[in-house]
């Protein structure tokens, strides 16, 4: 069966960094879009990345362009995102997505 798995959240200050990462595993990884959203406390999910099967294009949402990099490595099944000059407005919980299936989920809070 499908599983996406995150890992790689965590409490950070503002202006750092933390990188995500999301294992895949019961499907061909290689032949899917991936996704990151996020939600944040009493907002909607937000669609925060996309990568194609390549990872030749991607999509950023306009509150993190610049500021996030979405990545695959289909040798090793695994998407990634590094999150940098990090804002509190950040903090929420990040999501792994494919399609219908979606991850556990990984708290990432920006405070000081």
């Amino acid at each position: 069966q499908v599983q996406l798995v995150e890992s790689g959240g965590g409490l950070v200050q503002p202006g750092g960094s933390l990188g995500l990462s999301c294992a895949a595993s019961g499907f061909t990884f290689s032949s899917h879009m991936m996704n990151w959203y996020r939600t944040a406390p009493g907002k909607e999910r937000e669609l925060v990345a996309r990568i194609s099967t390549t990872g030749g294009s991607v999509y950023y949402a306009n509150s993190v362009k610049d500021r996030f990099t979405i990545s695959r490595d289909n040798t090793k099944n695994t998407l990634y995102l590094q999150m940098n000059s990090l804002k509190p407005e950040d903090t929420a919980v990040y999501y792994c997505n494919r399609d219908l299936y979606w991850g556990q989920g990984t708290q990432v809070t920006v405070s000081s």
